[in-house]
Order: structure tokens, then sequence, then C-alpha cells
């Protein structure tokens, strides 16, 4: 809204005031909800928006009750704004999404439903999130060169793949990469076990993904949400239709997926970190690389759902964040690691200190999240990656990784949005080695397998670099 218009609109309000004051008919809002035998008086005065962006026409605000304070207290909270509950987030025990029928200023009515503290614990906007900012190149052909190191699999472009096995070429320090040829030799992943991807969804009819993406088994029922209705969640979910249709119109989801798990040794393009495993995608970013905290809320919402109803999904993939705290975002996170569920995510492209400049959901102190910082084939931090000595767990490599792209393609790609699903891989291996582990466990293993690099003592928590090798030895 611009200057301008902003006065003009409170020019108007305050004169629509004066007038009814003068007529004695000053109306407010009055309603009275019962709580623990209490009256309370609450007044809302919503100021509308004159102009909202596209993903303002969602649920504007998130809000959790207090323990004890019915559904029905809400609505009747709602109903009396003119506003309505589009949807209860199951996982979270009282937390809802609102919808403002009115159009009304996020931020403004998300303070009102705060005010309301005697029913509401935290209310807060449905606020934007943007995926990290990655740099791209151009597709790739997969050459006809097959590499021949013992124990690599035959896809013909996997001596291109650095971060699985670096022979130095390019600039790059030989042996600085996960260490894949080892943890390969005691597996190459497991179809028993389920890695989501929550992005801008996955590709998934690309060559070297179909055979790996997830496909929702007749013995598992559909989707339903109480609000939302059913969905037809044979390929996965996508939050922002709040359909079954989580097919990638933007690319950086595929990519993501195609580092977790492009199948392995069929002669096809590149090998995932897992050979064999089932990727789910949930989409809750649109093509334009944006989305909303109440659809990644949602995308979390299902693929617990999916848990509790026999999926084996032990790992969700978060490569994008925020500068913006989500108290909503943070308690779906925690349900996630109640259901069984480790969550990666990016530190962040902005070449920042976490620890003074906190970055979400990275930041997260929860006991089922790692935060993920990139390096380059060098064994050196990536110049554009966050760090943070409290905050930042681990460091992958994310510079120049080439993994699968939209239209059967390949393509390199940098930010610590690539580092994230090497992590995510991994952990997969580990699962697959070991499918009763806990994510407490799981966790541990990953952070207490590292190489210890000098540069990184002072930027991530365990000072070290991803050896997938040693997590899945001794």
């Amino acid at each position: 809204m611009n200057k301008k218009n902003i006065w003009i609109h409170l020019g108007l309000a305050t004169l629509a005031v004066v007038i009814a004051a003068v007529a004695g008919q000053i109306n407010r809002t009055d309603f009275s909800v019962d709580r623990s035998d209490r009256n309370v008086d609450h007044t809302t005065e919503k100021p509308l928006a004159l102009e909202r962006s596209p993903i303002e026409s969602e649920p504007e605000v998130l809000v959790r009750l207090k323990p004890g304070v019915a559904l029905s207290t809400i609505k009747r909270l709602a109903e009396s704004n003119n506003d309505r509950i589009e949807d209860e987030i199951e996982i979270v025990n009282g937390l809802v999404a609102i919808d403002d029928l009115d159009d009304a200023d996020a931020k403004e009515v998300s303070m009102q439903y705060a005010e309301m503290s005697d029913v509401v614990e935290y209310a807060e906007p449905n606020f934007r999130i943007e995926l990290d900012p990655v740099r791209a190149f151009g597709d790739n052909i997969p050459s006809e060169s097959v590499s021949v190191l013992e124990g690599a699999p035959n896809d013909p472009m996997f001596g291109e793949q650095w971060a699985l096995n670096n022979d130095g070429a390019n600039g790059g320090k030989e042996r600085a990469d996960i260490d894949a040829l080892k943890a390969w030799l005691l597996t190459q992943g497991s179809e028993e076990v389920v890695v989501a991807v929550l992005d801008s969804g996955v590709d998934y009819t690309h060559p070297d993904l179909v055979t790996n993406m997830w496909f929702r088994p007749d013995d598992v029922p559909a989707y339903t949400d109480d609000e939302l209705g059913p969905v037809d969640d044979r390929h996965g979910y996508d939050a922002t239709e709040n359909a079954g249709d989580p097919m990638d119109d933007n690319g950086h989801g595929t990519h993501c997926a195609g580092i977790i798990g492009a199948e392995g040794n069929n002669g096809t393009g590149i090998a995932g970190i897992n050979w064999k495993l089932e990727i789910m995608p949930l989409k809750f970013i649109g093509r334009g690389g944006f989305g909303s905290t109440k659809n990644a809320i949602e995308a979390i919402n299902y693929a617990v759902d999916r848990k509790k109803a026999g999926v084996n999904v032990r790992v969700i993939n978060a490569s994008w964040g925020s500068t913006l705290y989500s108290k909503a975002l943070e308690d779906a996170i925690r349900a996630a690691g109640e259901a069984g569920i480790l969550f990666v995510a990016a530190a962040g492209n902005n070449s920042t200190d976490n620890d003074r400049r906190p970055h979400y959901p990275s930041n997260y102190d929860l006991p089922n999240v790692i935060s993920v910082a990139a390096l380059d084939r060098a064994d050196s931090m990536a110049q554009f990656s966050n760090f943070g000595i409290n905050t930042v767990h681990i460091a992958a490599p994310g510079k120049d990784i080439l993994s699968t792209w939209l239209n059967d393609a390949y393509r390199e790609a940098s930010g610590t949005s690539m580092a994230t699903p090497q992590v995510v891989g991994v952990a997969a291996l580990i699962v697959a080695n070991d499918q009763k582990i806990n994510v407490a466990d799981l966790r541990e293993k990953l952070l207490n397998s590292v190489d210890v690099i000098d540069e990184l003592k002072d930027k991530v928590k365990t000072g070290g670099r991803l050896n997938a090798g040693k997590a899945l030895g001794d």
C-alpha cells in the first residue's frame, strides 16, 4: 500500500468514526466466550488491506489456542469477526489457519487474535517463504564414459559427481567428498525407506527418478482432511492446491530429489546417494519459488498423517528458509520429530552467521533438526554459505552439484539447498542399514561421524564434513 492510499484510507476511516460518534451510533463487535466460568469481552476493528499479494489470498493468520480451549470457541470468535476457520492442523493441538473474509491486513489481524490472551496461546501472520537463491548452470547431456572405480555405479555422469567421489579434478581436492563408495559396500539404499522432499514438488516422471518415487500403496487409505476434504494422493501431496499432483514446475525440488535418490547403476544419467529408496514429493512452493508457512505446515501434517497410516516416512528434506520466526512451523516440526521423522534444513545462502542472524527452519533448536552448511570441491566453506558454531551442525558438498532437472534434464546448481539432501541421503542409507534406528540415534550417528576440518572448527558445531562411510560403520 503506498503512502497516498494509506492517508486517504485513514482519512475516510476517521471521518466515518466522527459521523458515527455524533449520531451516537459507534458500532463495536462485542462477544462473550465461556472459559473457566469467566466472561471475556473482545473488540475487533480490522483495517482493510487495499492491496494484497497472491500469497495473501491464502488464510492470513495461524492461531494456536491455549490447552483446554475448545475449537468451537475459536470458531465463534472467528465468525464474530467475519473470519472463518480454513483448517485445523491435526498434528499440533489447537493450531488453526484463519481466513479473514474482509481481506484485512494479516499483521493487524494476528495482533488482534494475540490480544485474546485468555484463550489464544499465540497468533502470527501466514508468512511468505522463498527458496534461498542458488546458482544454476546449463543442462548437461550424459557422456558415454563409464566409471571403472571398484564399487562405482555404471551411470555415465557419475564421474562428474565430485561430492560422491572427489578425484581432485577441476580444482578439487582428492577425497574431499562424502565417501559414498565405502558406504555402498554396506548398502545402496532400500525401497522400504521413504524420504519426503518438502519443496517445489518433484518431476516424478524423470527417467532417473521414476523408479524411486513413492506411490501410495492400495492398503493405505487416501488422505482426507476434515476441513479441506479428500485428496487422491497417489503421487504425494500439493499443499498449494490441496491436491494429489505434486509435479514440479520450478526445478528446485527435482534437483534435491536426484541428489538423495536418483536411481543408481541403471546406466542412465547420475547416481543418487541411495540407488534405491522411495521419494515422497511434498509441494508447497510454486513455479515462482515461493510458498507460505501455512502450506509448509500442511505438507508436514500430511507426512505425519501418512506415517501414522503405515508409510515408513523417516526423513524430511527442507532446502529453503526465511529470517522470520514462526512458532507454528516450529511446533509442526516438533510434532514430526515426535512421530519419528528427522528434519534436515538448509542453513541459508547469505554468507551470514546464523548465531547472530537466525535462519529458519534451520535455527529451530529441536532434537530432530539438523542444519547444513555448504562446501566446495576443495573442502572449503562455500563463499555463499551461512555458518554458526552454535546453530549450524554439519557441512556437506553444496557447490557445482550435478543432479536431475525438469524435462528429463540434468543440471549443476550451488547452494546449501544442495548440501542438505547430501545429509538426507546419508540418513536414508543409515536407516536402510538399520531399520529400527530412532530419530535421536540417527541424528547422533550423522553428527558424530564427520571428517573434522580445521577451517570448519569455528564455523559449524561438529567442525566437520559429512562422511557416509563412517556413518554406516562402527
